[in-house]
């Protein structure tokens, strides 16, 4: 299924049709494809634009800092709009609907009062066979759509979440022809509000709303790529391109990224990894925001982002990953030593040639700094939650539009550390396992465990090189067929280079 439309937009296109129509033509005509795989090739774009952009703005300092205070500034001031808010969340649902209906001719986004009141009886819903990538991606993107609507319009992190659950809902009902799904409504709203406050905190960090001229119209374009709703609220209340004062720009928020370029290998026996492995060209972003040892009460304060993209025959975004914390307690503090209490919520998407899976979940975890004044530091963490949803491959499951994994709950556990020598030498390894059991699918359950070890020297404070090695592994339990046990063993080596800010 897809995003969409609500029952006012179903009277509003009975009347202004042809306009719209004619509209689409123009507006669409020619980018069927690019459409069709937008989410992707956006952050894929994204991984290349940060590279210019972010890291021009990082080595002049102009991420949310207060050196350029004494400039003659309007100042902006964060209000509440409630009906453009509104109005936004509608466009969002307005636009792949008008695709969907003008230009693909879809069936299903043929809708009609009948279909839209057999979607709001309680026993129509049901789980839908769409393919991984639009279940666990596709969906969790435009559920950042909905939820920026408001939280670009001057509502914080609680008040806009609603807004990820009305406007899956909406689509849902109202959108299409096909019955709602609870996959959809999970997967898009829970993800949608990992994905969108993630976005809206990168997109307004690397606006720097003191700055003038072409590097000035050069963020406010990366911002854009990185939340389209929020750069369209900055061009409504005139803030695009126009030197102000805002709030946030007195607060200092710590932003780090590394680019690691590089080779990986994987195979589907742990026996064959060396004989028979696939070598793969690979790129991987990993981004830090805020410091990940302080106390928060603010949700998203920090949180560390995960892409990974390669010439994989299967697809080419094969990772993305949000662990952020929702609240941050200091348990213990030593002039050597601390440890902090963190409630998580966490968005997984891995989609490879020989493994694919995706969840939303929430951990409470452990996180501890060891011999924080030698030159030899120490960092651990342990934790273990609920998993409210996860997509798992299932051997014996195939069809519709590609359905091959079942979905279900499950709980997760995961642990890691690592070592930090004279800031050049980096050794770590993590731990991330899962139980889930099946509520749609083949009746079965499931265990998942990944382990990654990885070796960093930094050769300069910029410059890197790196190598990982790892394996998942999957244990599978079925009422009506043969159990499987399977593991994907894969290695990486990569040259990292520090695009902006310091090491943790």
């Amino acid at each position: 299924m897809s995003n969409a439309f609500t029952w006012p937009a179903y009277l509003h296109f009975l009347i202004y049709a042809p306009v719209v129509k004619a509209f689409s033509k123009l507006t669409f005509t020619g980018m069927k494809n690019i459409v069709k795989f937008a989410p992707a090739k956006k952050l894929l774009t994204v991984l290349l634009v940060f590279v210019t952009c972010t890291c021009q703005a990082q080595n002049n300092n102009t991420l949310i800092t207060d050196s350029a205070l004494q400039a003659p500034t309007d100042t902006f001031y964060v209000k509440k709009h409630f009906w453009r808010a509104s109005g936004e969340l509608l466009v969002t649902q307005l636009v792949p609907w008008s695709y969907n209906y003008f230009i693909r001719n879809a069936d299903f986004a043929k809708i009609s009062f009948k279909s839209i009141g057999h979607n709001l009886k309680p026993g129509s819903w049901e789980w839908d066979d769409n393919n991984f990538k639009t279940n666990q991606f596709a969906h969790p993107y435009h559920g950042n759509l909905y939820y920026n609507s408001f939280r670009s319009n001057g509502y914080n992190f609680w008040q806009a979440a609603p807004a990820a659950f009305a406007g899956s809902l909406l689509w849902e009902i109202a959108g299409e022809t096909h019955p709602p799904a609870p996959n959809d409504f999970v997967n898009t709203s829970i993800g949608g509000i990992a994905l969108g406050e993630m976005t809206y905190r990168l997109s307004n960090a690397v606006i720097d709303n003191r700055q003038r001229g072409f590097k000035r119209q050069a963020q406010e374009v990366l911002g854009f790529i990185i939340n389209p709703v929020s750069g369209l609220t900055r061009i409504l209340d005139g803030r695009w391109g126009k030197v102000h004062y805002h709030p946030d720009d007195t607060v200092k928020t710590k932003l780090s990224g590394i680019l690691d370029i590089g080779g990986r290998r994987f195979s589907e026996q742990g026996e064959d990894f060396f004989e028979r492995g696939d070598n793969e060209f690979y790129m991987r972003l990993r981004l830090r925001y805020g410091n990940l040892y302080e106390a928060t009460k603010t949700p998203f304060s920090n949180f560390s982002v995960f892409i990974e993209a390669g010439a994989s025959d299967s697809a080419y975004l094969n990772t993305v990953l949000v662990n952020a914390a929702l609240r941050q307690w200091l348990a213990k503090e030593r002039p050597d030593r601390r440890h902090f209490y963190a409630l998580t919520m966490n968005y997984d998407y891995f989609n490879n040639a020989s493994f694919e899976y995706g969840a939303q979940s929430s951990n409470f975890k452990i996180l501890s700094e060891w011999r924080r004044l030698s030159k030899t530091k120490l960092f651990s963490n342990l934790g273990a939650g609920v998993i409210v949803l996860a997509a798992v491959p299932d051997d014996y499951l195939y069809y519709g539009e590609g359905r091959n994994y079942d979905y279900g709950p499950g709980i997760s556990v995961s642990g890691g550390i690592g070592l930090v020598a004279n800031d050049k030498f980096l050794a770590a390894v993590n731990y991330r396992g899962g139980w889930f059991l099946t509520v749609n699918g083949n009746e079965s359950s499931f265990f998942l465990n990944a382990v990654t070890t990885e070796l960093r020297y930094q050769f300069t404070p910029r410059l890197s090189v790196g190598m990982e090695l790892g394996h998942f592994s999957l244990n599978g339990y079925y009422a009506d067929y043969k159990d499987v046990s399977k593991r994907y063993p894969f290695a990486r080596y990569s040259i990292g280079y520090r695009l902006f800010g310091e090491r943790d």
